[in-house]
């Protein structure tokens, strides 16, 4: 089954061109939405290359929106600069009090925009390829039935001094795709799990909840699946995908958040114990304990019509 799936749903060299996609658009409005927190070095660059996909008569992308998640740096004069819609995370559903993570910002990101079909573009990508964007639209707009796309790619390993070609997506590797083959081995042909960059149609992104920080990716692959089956998602070949990779110890936390939004969604229980962690101080290991949050936000239909 996962071998006929990811011949019939993947596209490994996505061909669509803008007119095609802008013609079988047929009335249809696409929103293309980078989350950011503390991103002025990159945000800048990625918008600037999907400005042009706004510009013109009939365009691809209707409305670029960056959601702001409290920079403290320069992220919202640079984006804004560079041409997008910046919208702060407090100034959506401003009744409600935000919480942290990225899964808020994509989450509030729906009351924020219009369009039918959402594009999500991670905004710490380097060397951003604007192609990116009608490669994720292509099997919304042209196939039938397809719900999610995710993208996939070859993530280089950037530390400090040097890079490798490969061997980003440590926690995809070491967690996520062993948990998929174990409990959901029909998910197991997808490339890139965990990937930022992904489009969705509004419809079934508000029909499903919103998981906390890191964990929003795995829970809308997850909840998509058991709502369309593997029919509804399909992914595509970006070719390289360049971002600023974490340390260790930033993955075992991002990996505790992932790890509470799948065994929600999986009926395996969760204790919600804080993920401690060791670091050795001048020769003595000394532990650090991260809390992990649990909560959903609900399917933003149910929050839009009370």
């Amino acid at each position: 089954m996962t071998e006929q799936w990811f011949a019939r749903r993947t596209w490994q060299e996505p061909s669509w061109t803008v007119d095609e996609l802008v013609a079988a658009k047929a009335g249809r409005r696409v929103s293309v939405v980078l989350p950011a927190l503390d991103e002025e070095a990159t945000v800048g660059a990625i918008v600037a290359a999907i400005v042009g996909l706004t510009t013109g008569p009939a365009p691809l992308v209707d409305e670029l929106v960056v959601v702001d998640s409290g920079s403290t740096d320069r992220t919202v004069e640079v984006a804004a600069a560079a041409g997008a819609r910046v919208v702060l995370r407090t100034d959506v559903l401003a009744d409600l009090e935000p919480r942290e993570g990225k899964g808020e910002v994509l989450w509030r990101s729906l009351a924020a925009t219009t369009g039918d079909v959402i594009c999500y573009i991670d905004s710490d990508l380097v060397d951003f390829d604007p192609g990116f964007v009608p490669a994720l639209l292509g099997p919304l707009l042209v196939e039938t039935g397809v719900e999610l796309v995710k993208g996939f790619y070859r993530r280089p390993l950037r530390l400090e001094t040097t890079q490798a070609d490969t061997g980003g997506g440590r926690v995809t590797e070491l967690l996520v795709r062993p948990l998929l083959a174990a409990l959901r081995p029909e998910l197991a042909g997808v490339v890139q799990p965990l990937g930022g960059e992904y489009a969705g149609t509004r419809a079934l992104l508000e029909s499903v909840p919103f998981a906390a920080g890191y964990g929003v990716e795995i829970g809308l692959l997850l909840d998509t699946f058991e709502r369309t089956g593997v029919d509804g998602i399909a992914q595509v070949n970006l070719g390289v995908r360049k971002h600023r990779n974490r340390s260790l110890v930033q993955l075992g936390a991002m990996a505790r958040q992932i790890l509470a939004a799948a065994l929600g969604r999986l009926g395996v229980p969760d204790a919600g114990g804080a993920l401690v962690q060791f670091l050795q101080v001048d020769g003595e290991w000394l532990a650090t304990s991260t809390p992990v949050a649990v909560a959903d936000r609900p399917p933003m239909r149910e929050v839009l019509v009370r």
